[in-house]
């Protein structure tokens, strides 16, 4: 059976009584998927067209509460509905769940049947779309950290989250013996992946005990955000059904190194030739990348809130765990924000290692991409890049080191106001001061271990 299905094949599938069940998702302001289980005989009989959907989907917190103040949707709208539009490019097989296809959606506006311009995948869309105007196709791939524990989900529900066991007890980065412990999560998920179409390429111990990494083919940035959530999606299923669990946090234990998700990138001509690479230039960069990487330095604080969108997504930025601090570019070293990755060669392409995993990656990509075109139309120049131990190198610019400096500096911006209207900044301008809200709101357990007795 193949991996990416058409409608013909789901319906031979169907008829072989193989599939009976297809997921037809959409993702949603966090990242993860929302949508409907159909059964296959009603999606093949007309369901594949469209859906709906309640439009309070882009309008909740992480908790699904229905947060107050948005203009798209609230109780003075009645909370209308969507429209999910499958997009049939994105018909796969789930070969971890039985039976099961998958297909992804975009979200429409019920009366005019246009995008909805706060949906995540419309905002990385249309970036694409003016890349493809300018004559690249961008290009990109992201790195997927988590961490792997014995503890199920429903353990945690009955017990909290004390006594986390993870998989391995000591640093597993690139340990062979040490990933063999955890195999039969990791099998399953690269045998997975490949069965639902993604070109998984391997998987490896990560920088922590119990920390692991997917990596996944270079792809269009489309493509790329879309494998990202369904691999997220995919870990946690696979991992649950054995009995185990994973989080995407950014920063899950304050000893422990952070989750991150790496973004790769690269623009390509429209004949399919590498338009970063300039062979006669020291490092193998063209003036065209060089403008690019210029234009994600310049507005690398205006979009940090895309890229790290929780509160706790700032508590991985931590001098010596391999996250940056600060926001400059250098030549393949992995203490700067921007890292110049294959220089000299056609591979040459820009890695921006300040998203966590916890980002959503159709907002990581469409930020870092609408940065880049900008220092491309506007010719911005690079300066030259920083070296040694920007951890400890005073003058450099700060990657900003709370959520709510970062939406500050999200709401005044003008690249992304420009780039992504003002409807969708201030959305997520909204959704990030929700979550600050919420966090200042929260008694937590570090309060009363250092309160409950010495205050």
């Amino acid at each position: 059976m193949p991996a990416n299905l058409t409608l013909k094949a789901l319906q031979k599938a169907f008829d072989a009584g193989e599939i009976d069940t297809v997921l037809v998702v959409a993702p949603d302001m966090q990242g993860r998927l929302i949508g409907k289980r159909f059964h296959a005989a009603f999606f093949l009989n007309g369901g594949h067209e469209e859906t709906h959907c309640c439009n309070y989907l882009l309008a909740l917190d992480m908790e699904m509460n229905t947060v107050p103040g948005y203009r798209s949707a609230g109780w003075s709208q009645g909370y209308g509905d969507y429209v999910m539009k499958p997009d049939l490019s994105t018909l796969r097989l789930l070969p971890w769940l039985p039976g099961t296809a998958m297909v992804m959606c975009d979200l429409l506006d019920h009366h005019t049947h246009e995008e909805i311009a706060i949906s995540p995948r419309a905002i990385l869309k249309r970036q694409v779309a003016r890349a493809r105007k300018m004559g690249f196709e961008p290009m990109m791939a992201t790195e997927l950290e988590f961490y792997l524990f014995e503890n199920s989900y429903e353990s945690f529900r009955d017990q909290g989250f004390g006594n986390l066991t993870a998989v391995s007890a000591y640093n597993e980065d690139y340990h062979i013996f040490q990933t063999t412990k955890e195999e039969d999560v990791m099998r399953a998920i690269r045998n997975g992946l490949h069965g639902a179409g993604i070109p998984v390429e391997n998987t490896k111990g990560e920088a922590d005990s119990g920390q692991a990494e997917v990596n996944y083919r270079y792809s269009d940035a489309l493509d790329t955000a879309d494998n990202h959530t369904i691999i997220k999606q995919a870990v946690k299923e696979i991992a649950w059904a054995r009995g185990k669990s994973v989080t995407f946090m950014a920063k899950y234990d304050t000893a422990k190194a952070g989750s991150a998700a790496h973004v790769h990138q690269s623009l390509w001509t429209a004949d399919g030739k590498p338009a970063f690479h300039d062979p006669k230039d020291e490092h193998g960069m063209s003036a065209l990348m060089k403008h690019f990487v210029a234009g994600q330095l310049a507005a690398a604080a205006d979009m940090t809130a895309f890229l790290a969108p929780y509160v706790n997504s700032y508590k991985r930025f931590t001098v010596g765990q391999f996250a940056p601090t600060k926001a400059v570019w250098s030549i393949d070293n992995r203490t700067a924000g921007y890292r110049v990755c294959g220089a000299g060669t056609k591979a040459v392409r820009i890695e921006c290692r300040i998203p966590g995993s916890d980002a959503n990656p159709y907002l990581a990509c469409a930020a870092l991409l609408a940065a880049g075109l900008d220092g491309i139309e506007r010719k911005l120049d690079l300066p030259a890049p920083a070296a040694g131990d920007m951890y400890h190198t005073d003058g450099l610019a700060e990657i900003p080191r709370n959520l709510r400096d970062a939406a500050a500096v999200l709401k005044a911006s003008d690249t992304y106001r420009k780039a992504f209207g003002d409807e969708v900044v201030d959305h997520y301008h909204h959704a990030a001061e929700w979550e600050i809200a919420e966090t200042d709101r929260v008694v937590t357990d570090f309060e009363l271990q250092r309160l409950f007795e010495r205050s």
